[in-house]
């Protein structure tokens, strides 16, 4: 059951991830449903990776260029895979009027002017938001936004439809269960221990507000969620959560 439970990680890890995984984990569709359970895992092992390259250069560089260093590390380890799909995203709902047309666009590989100035912004919002907190709170902070956001996306899972009959999220369409997504919840909860109670309410509830948002336009234009749109709730759901946690009303 162990070794089971460890293929269906690494298989979690090698889909979002460019980190190796042993030779020994198979791949099939049936074990990357299974895996979905293991999604904000990645994202605690993505930002725990960040968190120290910041810890690390921050020794020899400003502040800025240790952040800088931090996201550049974790666009590195997934290939850019979420804000991929991010700006395809913005693309098709900006550019795109009904259901075909908008699928038909964020199939599309080229990035247009929407998607372009989407990814701009947002990369600059979250370089900015991090740049808020106090040195000794980023690692922590990393740590919470990449598993808390990938949660954000795992809940998609459970409450829409995947609407197209190929594409690369295809493997995740069959919907997540009740049990999996609480075993989700609870691995994205492990963080948020180590920030303050009040800040991470608020960024858990801006998070979540920008994740109802999105699942609700998702399910009024096209009727559910595509890979893209997994990815892009990933995205605006982490620098939601930054944002809420610099919530101030003093």
């Amino acid at each position: 059951m162990l070794r089971r439970e460890l293929e269906y990680f690494f298989g979690a890890v090698r889909f979002f991830t460019r980190l190796p995984v042993p030779a020994w984990v198979g791949h099939s569709s049936e074990a990357l449903d299974r895996a979905t359970r293991y999604f904000p895992a990645v994202g605690l092992l993505i930002g725990a990776i960040a968190a120290l390259v910041f810890l690390l250069t921050s020794f020899v560089w400003p502040t800025t260029l240790a952040i800088l260093a931090a996201m550049t590390s974790s666009l590195y380890l997934t290939g850019g895979f979420h804000e991929d799909g991010w700006s395809d995203m913005v693309d098709g709902f900006g550019g795109g009027w009904e259901k075909t047309q908008i699928l038909t666009i964020m199939k599309d590989s080229r990035i247009g002017s929407f998607g372009a100035i989407a990814l701009v912004m947002l990369l600059l919002a979250r370089f900015c938001a991090l740049l808020e907190f106090a040195w000794t709170e980023i690692p922590c902070v990393l740590l919470a936004g990449h598993t808390v956001s990938r949660f954000a996306a795992t809940t998609l899972l459970r409450g829409l439809d995947y609407v197209r009959d190929e594409g690369k999220a295809k493997p995740l369409a069959t919907r997540i269960s009740w049990g999996e997504l609480g075993f989700a919840g609870l691995t994205a909860l492990l963080p948020l221990l180590l920030l303050p109670a009040l800040e991470a309410f608020f960024g858990c509830l801006l998070a979540t507000v920008a994740t109802l948002w999105l699942a609700r336009m998702f399910y009024r234009r096209i009727g559910g969620y595509t890979g893209d749109c997994l990815g892009a709730t990933q995205q605006l759901s982490e620098v939601a959560f930054y944002s809420g946690m610099l919530c101030s009303f003093s």
